[in-house]
């Protein structure tokens, strides 16, 4: 629930309403997070696959609580075929209209995704309009190192009752190089 402006100076200040307006857009329906449509792959024998899995997060803010605009450090470890860690950076405001609220993101993520290693980097852009939400996480073009070099797609995120977050992330990876 995102609170009016005047509401959050009153109960935490601006960073309460920051968080609350995060989850808030992160909690929206997956079919509500929107991704431009995946570019097909050059050469047909790219490997595209979708998977799903639980991740941890922690958001530690950052600044005074009364900024207008809430800053958070991001600290994620992604569990199931995306074994990874990741850090990162958002920025997010709420306003005094209830459920109208923006985030943005950065976050570097290191690890192995079909037991291929290396780190990619994840642009998150969340609105929400009067309660109707609007995701979108995509791979930052040619953010790939290492065995995850050229790698494309999307994510959604899926926070549940009780707050465990679970990842969906359809992707596309090149062959293997031997």
């Amino acid at each position: 629930m995102i609170r009016p402006r005047r509401a959050a100076h009153a109960h935490g200040g601006i960073r309460a309403a920051a968080i609350a307006a995060a989850l808030a857009l992160a909690a929206a329906p997956a079919a509500a997070q929107t991704a431009p449509a995946a570019k097909p792959p050059s050469t047909g024998s790219a490997m595209s696959s979708t998977i799903k899995g639980p991740f941890d997060v922690k958001m530690t803010p950052q600044g005074a609580a009364t900024d207008p605009v809430g800053r958070f450090t991001l600290d994620k470890v992604y569990h199931g075929d995306l074994e990874a860690t990741a850090l990162g950076d958002m920025l997010a405001f709420g306003t005094a209209v209830k459920g109208s609220a923006g985030y943005v993101a950065i976050e570097k993520v290191t690890g192995t995704l079909a037991g291929r290693s290396g780190t990619f980097a994840l642009q998150h852009w969340g609105v929400m309009d009067k309660g109707t939400p609007e995701l979108r996480i995509t791979v930052v073009p040619d953010s790939g190192t290492g065995d995850l070099t050229g790698l494309t797609g999307t994510m959604t995120i899926d926070i549940q009752p009780g707050g465990k977050h679970f990842y969906g992330f359809t992707y596309t990876l090149p062959p293997a190089t031997k």
